[in-house]
């Protein structure tokens, strides 16, 4: 089927955190989209044919309005101003700032030293195992989500990291949370976490995001 006329085009990866937010955020606006998927294991990413489409040579990259953005949270950013509601950010400034700083945690602080390319460097340049990747993973992951509890637990009476609706932090801390469980992290230790991942579950936006639910997932993951 040949992609609708103008319709937004999220490059994407399905195991790709960052993909997987975007995802979220689109579903959360709404906004009908067409997948092209790029393999990060076989360094389709890395290829000159992605490369003159996203400089970066990152995923995601979404096609909208004429422009190819790149990064996630700057992409969610532009997603909230290109529809207005539901709201990912708050109105209030402060608000707004303690948002990015919540989803910043997560995607600048935990993200970046677990995701794909780091825990390759591991095992290529200091012939990690997987044990110790996998120890990696959890300490720095259990670092940050012990910040993260603290913050959310001030508010453990809304559904949601910011109250009674998802936000940008929703957006960051679902897949962040799949990816722990991935690694055998107790999320016992972080109810208030646990809660707002089960509460964002029951979303059809969440659910449709899901890295098994995409169309490059192996079909043992999507079953």
């Amino acid at each position: 089927m040949s992609p609708a006329a103008n319709r937004p085009r999220l490059h994407t990866y399905w195991r790709s955190s960052a993909a997987y937010r975007v995802r979220i955020a689109l579903g959360l606006k709404g906004i009908a989209y067409d997948s092209v998927c790029w393999n990060l294991l076989d360094g389709e990413h890395l290829g000159e044919r992605y490369r003159a489409l996203a400089g970066f040579g990152l995923v995601p990259m979404l096609e909208i309005d004429g422009l190819r953005l790149q990064e996630s949270m700057a992409i969610i950013e532009y997603l909230d101003e290109y529809a207005s509601a539901p709201r990912l950010l708050p109105a209030d400034r402060g608000e707004r700032a303690r948002a990015r700083a919540l989803a910043q945690l997560i995607a600048c602080d935990i993200h970046p030293i677990n995701n794909l390319r780091v825990l390759k460097e591991l095992r290529q340049r200091f012939a990690a195992d997987d044990g110790a990747v996998s120890a990696w993973y959890r300490h720095w992951c259990e670092e940050g989500f012990r910040s993260l509890e603290e913050e959310l637990a001030a508010r453990d009476d809304a559904p949601y990291a910011l109250g009674s609706v998802p936000s940008m932090v929703d957006c960051c801390l679902v897949p962040q949370v799949y990816n722990a469980v991935c690694f055998n992290i107790d999320m016992g230790r972080y109810p208030r976490i646990a809660a707002v991942a089960s509460a964002c579950a029951e979303l059809p936006a969440f659910e449709a995001a899901r890295p098994e639910r995409q169309p490059d997932a192996p079909r043992a993951a999507a079953a």
